[in-house]
C-alpha cells in the first residue's frame, strides 16, 4: 500500500468516526469481538492468545472508564463505572482460572450495552 492510499484510508476512517457516539459503539463491538477470540483461545488452550485478547478487552473497558463524564452523565456514569469495573474483574478471573463462563458473562453484558447504545443513539 502506498503512502497516499494509507493516508486516504486513515482519513476516511476519521470521517466515519466524527461522532463520539459512533466511537463508543465501535469500542463495544471491538470488545465483543476480542472477547469471542479470548473465549476461543481458552477453549483451545492457547494461553498466549487468551492473554492477548483478554488484555485487549480490558484495555477497552479501561478506556471507557476514562471517558465517563460524571457531571453530564450523573448516576448513569457511576453505574457504568461499576459495570465496567466488574467486567475487568471477570476478565481477570477468566485469565487466572481459564474459565469460559467469565468471558460468557462479559459477552452477555457487551451485547446488552451494544443494544442499549444503539437504541439510545439511533445508530446501527
Amino acid at each position: 500500500m502506498t503512502y497516499n492510499k494509507a493516508l486516504e484510508s486513515y482519513n476516511q476512517m476519521n470521517l466515519s468516526v466524527e461522532k463520539p457516539e459512533k466511537l463508543i459503539l465501535m469500542l463495544y463491538e471491538g470488545a465483543l469481538r476480542f472477547a469471542h477470540f479470548a473465549k476461543k483461545a481458552i477453549r483451545e488452550g492457547d494461553i498466549e492468545k487468551k492473554v492477548h485478547y483478554i488484555v485487549k478487552v480490558a484495555n477497552i473497558f479501561i478506556e471507557l472508564i476514562n471517558c465517563l463524564d460524571y457531571e453530564k452523565g450523573g448516576q448513569v456514569a457511576y453505574y457504568l463505572n461499576g459495570l465496567y469495573t466488574h467486567q475487568l474483574k471477570l476478565l481477570t478471573k477468566a485469565n487466572a482460572e481459564n474459565k469460559e463462563e467469565y468471558i460468557d458473562d462479559v459477552i452477555r453484558v457487551l451485547k446488552g450495552l451494544i443494544e442499549a447504545w444503539k437504541e439510545e443513539t439511533g445508530l446501527n
